[in-house]
């Protein structure tokens, strides 16, 4: 098992996209002031306080996500892809698709992901793929 300085907390990753959905912290179950007070109800022991992080969206629209600490390091390719579609899909002309898509792709590298590759490479791309601060690939389209 990879030593705990080396997996990131959850909370840093949910930040990220959180940033990149529009989503927001989740507010603390229903009842209680804070999450740690709904820990503390149902005896979480506090060194695994930090083993998870909520999301939610704040127009109720769409699903929670909940982050998960887990003790492997990533060794493969994600098993859950995500494509942030943001330039309006192939029926929107490429001169107007592109700089949507070039303009959110560095958005999030000021959020702290990274560019892959632009696909196809060359004079006409049509989308990118990054990885989040954790190494999870994702496309932007």
């Amino acid at each position: 098992m990879p030593s705990a300085c080396c997996i990131p907390a959850p909370t840093a990753l949910a930040a990220f996209w959180a940033e990149a959905l529009g989503y927001a912290m989740a507010p603390p179950p229903d009842g209680f002031e804070s999450r740690a007070a709904w820990f503390a109800e149902h005896a979480v022991p506090e060194g695994e306080w930090d083993d998870g992080a909520f999301l939610h969206d704040p127009s109720v629209r769409g699903p929670t996500i909940w982050f998960l600490r887990v003790p492997e390091a990533k060794t493969v390719k994600n098993r859950l892809h995500l494509d942030l579609q943001v330039g309006g899909g192939r029926q929107t002309p490429w001169e107007q698709r592109w700089p949507r898509v070039t303009g959110e792709v560095a958005r999030l590298g000021r959020l702290g992901a990274q560019v892959v590759q632009e696909v196809p490479p060359g004079e006409r791309p049509d989308h990118v793929i990054m990885v989040d601060p954790e190494g999870n690939e994702f496309c932007v389209v």
